[in-house]
């Protein structure tokens, strides 16, 4: 399970390193095989180990392909899915239109969702992390069924 947030930068050839403490993980339980995507509802991306994709791309085959929105975050999820491999070094190579999507340049953020990663923009990052505060301090989430009796 991925957690936390870590500053993390991006070299001149697009490059970012993973964390030492996910690189473990990701080599032993996930033979460092990767796949990064676009987030349809945010300008960030996603990484997750292949074998949680593979539960995404099982729900993305039962959406419809005659239905627009269905088809549209098929699209957009499956047409920026890249395939990688941590490297030696524990450093994965963000495709140009992957970094575009997400307006990387050189500082970002890596941000562990338990299943998965996210990868912001570093300035991008913290204008969420206001916009969080505020939806969580919104009538809608306290009107959440599932948020109803959370409690830390």
């Amino acid at each position: 399970m991925f957690r936390g947030a870590s500053a993390i930068n991006l070299d001149t050839k697009g490059r970012i390193a993973i964390p030492k403490r996910y690189r473990e993980t990701l080599h032993v339980e996930f033979n460092s095989q990767l796949v990064i995507t676009v987030d349809f509802q945010s300008a960030c991306l996603l990484l997750y180990p292949l074998e949680a994709w593979k539960t995404i791309e099982a729900k993305l085959l039962q959406l419809s392909d005659t239905q627009r929105p269905e088809r549209a975050m098929k699209r957009l999820l499956l047409g920026y899915a890249h395939e990688c491999e941590l490297d030696s070094n524990g450093r994965l190579l963000l495709p140009p239109p992957l970094r575009q999507y997400a307006n990387l340049d050189k500082h970002a953020m890596l941000v562990g969702q338990l299943n998965k990663f996210e990868l912001w923009d570093e300035a991008a990052w913290q204008q969420q992390i206001e916009l969080s505060r505020e939806a969580i301090q919104s009538e809608a989430f306290v009107e959440s069924e599932r948020l109803a009796d959370f409690s830390l």
